[in-house]
């Protein structure tokens, strides 16, 4: 990473601050994929919706000097009570898996790095700062069973595949749930 480049910790107020960049910056990475369920206008209600969770944040990365801004994000929160994160589940789990208090689970719901500035390690970077200012006990993700990359980068940073999903938003695709210790066993 030649330039310099900034990390920010944002809560609802400060990311909504930046919510059209970052739906700029989530537009620009699905582009390509020709798919409704990564447009502008569904990631801009998810987005809406998630902000309104429990302990919602988001760690920004920046370039500081140049003024391009934006270079990567990732936000989550912590599954209440009444979560609506498990359903959809198409793969038994162990009782108890999916109850939830608010304190027990942080859900990342986007990690997001431009494409100039992959294979450089900002998603661990993003990643790892995110989840060390978490305080629960285990974290989840969903991820696409195809996207290799990812799902290479997850089994190297201590992620193990538990079930697999497929929420009921419109068009939505099939997932692995994803799911990680964070009580110091990793």
């Amino acid at each position: 990473m030649t330039e310099q480049m900034k990390l920010n910790r944002l809560d609802v107020a400060g990311a909504d601050e930046r919510r059209d960049e970052v739906v700029g910056a989530y537009v620009e990475v699905y582009a390509d994929t020709g798919d409704e369920f990564f447009g502008e206008e569904r990631f801009r209600r998810q987005i809406a919706s998630h902000m309104t969770a429990p302990s919602w944040e988001m760690v920004t990365a920046d370039l500081g000097t140049s003024g391009k801004g934006l270079i990567g994000f990732v936000y989550g929160f912590a599954l209440p009570a009444a979560t609506g994160w498990w359903r959809g589940l198409l793969t038994d789990v162990p009782a108890g898996f999916t109850d939830e208090d608010g304190r027990r689970t942080v859900a990342i719901s986007e990690i997001l790095v431009r494409a100039s500035w992959r294979r450089q390690g900002l998603g661990r970077l993003l990643h790892d700062t995110f989840l060390a200012g978490r305080s629960e006990g285990r974290a989840t993700l969903l991820v696409e069973p195809d996207n290799a990359p990812a799902q290479a980068a997850y089994a190297a940073w201590g992620w193990r595949k538990v079930a697999q999903l497929r929420p009921g938003w419109e068009g939505a695709p099939l997932y692995d749930v994803l799911i990680r210790p964070l009580d110091g066993d990793r």
